[in-house]
């Protein structure tokens, strides 16, 4: 009953604003997107939504460890190897191969086989500049990207939460944000202005769109290694107001999700949400104890502001820990998206098969390459080399993956094996 009622909130959705590319024609009703009432989500239907999915991480924002790398662990470090490796123009093919291949219609459509009901979207600010990133210096693709999620998740009746992971000037620290090692967008005026930029000219192009969820602003930022943590977590909320407030400029339906610093996890800086009425948090947590008493600060601070909590991120454990969180979770009211969808391996819904001879590629990542001589000793076959990179991208497409079974039903979803 519960999918006959989902179905047919979408077509009402469909019904009240008819699509024309990303952008609508017609303007759709407020209930036509998901909102917020006190620490709950709800459907166009009437009826709760409780989040249940994963995340497309990897695929337009790069991360070392799901290829297998350890050092080499950013997207610039990722680019400046594989340029190494094999060429700067046969790696601006491998990352053009790579967009076309890694996340397709099948991915969308499996995730929805499973049961699950949203897709977290992690994309670099790049995609949305004439810098260069993922195999393109000009005229970036970030907005065709996004479209063909889009129109996939439409398609599979999933909700789908944009998430700048990676934001001009750095908003972690880490490899994460693909950053310089420290949050400079916390200090860099040229850098919030872009951000504000960025998700103004987001936010027009997509207010039209029910599809969408919402706009979750940065991924986890400030971590914890600073010594002047306080004083940047200070800076946090001001910022989050500011960039509120040029979205609201032109959309006032979508849904803005708020992240915590220290790896989406301290939310004590937050004083003042009332700069946006249409707001979520948003947690992460990897590991540790799986009882209520691990996110029990999570819990206190959503019944605190009556607004609905949402765990981001959370994976890469053992089949029996996720099974007793993901209950945990459920019965807190705090819903999940698992990171991540895809990856080298396992510990994820879909495991991508190791190509032949990748321990070369993996070595070639690790070595010393602080010099052109050391870049010129490391550096293995070109025919080696290019056919390896090029494996990857083949082994990564949906029919070639190894879906995790164990996993997918440690979240409670389904799989037919």
């Amino acid at each position: 009953m519960k999918k006959i009622i989902f179905a047919f909130s979408w077509v009402l959705v469909l019904m009240s604003c008819q699509q024309s590319g990303a952008q609508r024609e017609a303007v759709p009703a407020p209930d036509s997107f998901v909102r917020i009432a006190g620490p709950d989500l709800i459907q166009p239907d009437g009826s709760k939504l409780f989040i249940k999915g994963t995340n497309l991480g990897n695929w337009l924002n790069p991360e070392g460890y799901m290829f297998g790398f350890s050092k080499t662990n950013s997207p610039r470090f990722i680019n400046e190897m594989f340029s190494q490796l094999v060429g700067p123009d046969f790696t601006a093919e491998f990352w053009r191969a790579f967009k076309d291949n890694y996340i397709t219609r099948k991915d969308i459509e499996f995730i929805a086989s499973t049961g699950s009901n949203t897709i977290r979207l992690p994309f670099h600010y790049k995609l949305f500049t004439d810098e260069d990133y993922m195999g393109l210096t000009a005229n970036q693709d970030g907005f065709a990207r996004i479209d063909s999620v889009v129109t996939w998740c439409r398609d599979n009746n999933l909700w789908l939460i944009l998430d700048m992971h990676d934001a001009p000037g750095g908003q972690t620290g880490d490899n994460i944000d693909d950053s310089y090692g420290y949050p400079w967008l916390l200090e860099s005026e040229a850098s919030q202005q872009l951000f504000c930029d960025i998700w103004r000219r987001i936010a027009d192009y997509y207010k039209h769109e029910p599809v969408i969820l919402g706009y979750e602003l940065i991924n986890e930022p400030i971590a914890h290694y600073f010594e002047n943590q306080d004083e940047l977590n200070a800076k946090l909320e001001p910022l989050y107001a500011r960039v509120s407030k040029v979205i609201r400029e032109v959309d006032p339906n979508h849904i803005i999700l708020i992240g915590a610093p220290q790896w989406n996890s301290n939310f004590k800086p937050f004083r003042d949400g009332s700069y946006d009425d249409n707001i979520m948090y948003t947690c992460h947590r990897y590991g540790g104890d799986p009882t209520a008493e691990a996110i029990r600060e999570y819990i206190s601070f959503r019944d605190s502001v009556n607004l609905p909590m949402y765990m981001g991120e959370i994976g890469h454990n053992t089949d029996a820990w996720q099974a007793t969180f993901c209950k945990v979770m459920e019965d807190n009211n705090i819903g999940w998206t698992f990171w991540p969808y895809k990856k080298k391996d396992d510990s994820c819904l879909m495991g991508i098969r190791t190509p032949e001879n990748w321990d070369q590629v993996i070595a070639f990542s690790e070595a010393p390459r602080g010099s052109y001589q050391e870049i010129r000793e490391a550096r293995p076959s070109q025919e080696v080399a290019r056919k390896a990179i090029m494996d990857f991208i083949e082994n990564s497409k949906c029919e070639n993956c190894m879906p995790q079974v164990g996993y997918i039903r440690s979240l409670g979803l389904q799989i037919n094996e």
